[in-house]
């Protein structure tokens, strides 16, 4: 029987070597999927432990009780639940349409000279620390909200039926829509750099197909590019949603902190992360406060679960995913 060649045998070994390699690079690469479902799990695990406690003595009704009085011992979420969603939709409703503004305007419309360095503005404010945004809030947004925006507000629309509560409440300058206004500044540079890669992704000859016959900018923006880019839309107003829910020191600064359920828009208010960020040292290791800081944590994810879902099932009903 012949031996094999000196070549045959280093094929054979570089053959071998190479399946190993192989072999560990899946091994690698498993490995981290079932990592992040872990680290997920693992998640959950801990608020959902921590927050039993809570849940034992309040049952289902913690997350609806408005009630957070640390003196008597008595804890409800309703109350930054309720401020964690309305500054969250305060500030989508400022922060989508002036990002896909400028994003727009920056594919579509403006110079090559001027779009470079206003997209490198807008992803450098991306990068900017949420502490930063809460101190500018502070100095700059809540004394122009006090001093002009709530008086103008509430003595022009204070009167008007069933509108007018939404703009009653002392000239404090904090409140629900001081930081929504914070938050869309801090959102809209994360909204606006998917929407912009989104636009720079289009094949260009479907919009030029569309001036061809005749179309308007505005009618291509509205039948071309939004039909065209909504899914990856849908995805970035759901980053800048997962931002705005999850933030904690910018709306510590300006929301005013008060456990209460306001519907005016210059109510101070709280949210589940500032309210977290707030009283987490002040609780004590087992003690029923901490567990219902565990549980509102518990709640923030529920949240934030039930929002992608939504997203997932807007996008399956559009024919996407």
């Amino acid at each position: 029987m012949p031996r094999p060649s000196g070549r045959d045998s280093g094929l054979a070994g570089r053959n071998a070597a190479r399946m190993d390699g192989d072999a560990v690079f899946s091994g690698v690469v498993r490995l981290s999927g079932w990592l992040i479902l872990v680290l997920m799990g693992g998640l959950i695990g801990v608020l959902a432990w921590g927050g039993a406690q809570a849940w034992a003595a309040f049952g289902p009704g913690f997350a609806w009780t408005a009630v957070w009085n640390p003196v008597s011992g008595h804890f409800g979420a309703a109350a930054p639940v309720f401020g964690s969603l309305a500054t969250t939709v305060l500030a989508l409703l400022f922060a989508v349409p002036l990002a896909f503004g400028i994003a727009f305007w920056l594919v579509e419309m403006a110079p090559a000279a001027v779009a470079g360095p206003i997209g490198m503005a807008v992803q450098l404010l991306a990068a900017v620390p949420s502490i930063i945004f809460g101190m500018w809030g502070f100095f700059v947004i809540v004394p122009l909200m006090a001093r002009h925006v709530q008086p103008w507000a509430n003595h022009t629309l204070g009167h008007v039926p069933v509108l007018g509560g939404l703009f009653h409440g002392a000239p404090y300058g904090t409140g629900l829509l001081t930081g929504g206004l914070v938050l869309a500044v801090m959102v809209t540079p994360f909204v606006c750099a998917v929407m912009r890669d989104v636009f720079v992704a289009m094949p260009p000859q479907i919009r030029e197909s569309a001036f061809g016959l005749g179309a308007t900018r505005w009618e291509v923006m509205r039948s071309v590019i939004l039909p065209w880019s909504r899914p990856a839309l849908v995805g970035g107003i759901m980053l800048g949603m997962g931002r705005a829910l999850g933030e904690t020191m910018a709306v510590t600064f300006v929301i005013g902190n008060a456990n209460r359920i306001g519907w005016s828009l210059f109510a101070p208010g709280n949210t589940i992360a500032s309210l977290i960020a707030l009283e987490f040292p002040e609780s004590p290791a087992g003690s029923l406060k901490l567990s219902s800081l565990l549980a509102l944590g518990f709640i923030l994810m529920v949240i934030s679960f039930v929002t992608l879902a939504c997203s997932r099932l807007l996008l399956r009903r559009g024919g996407v995913g």
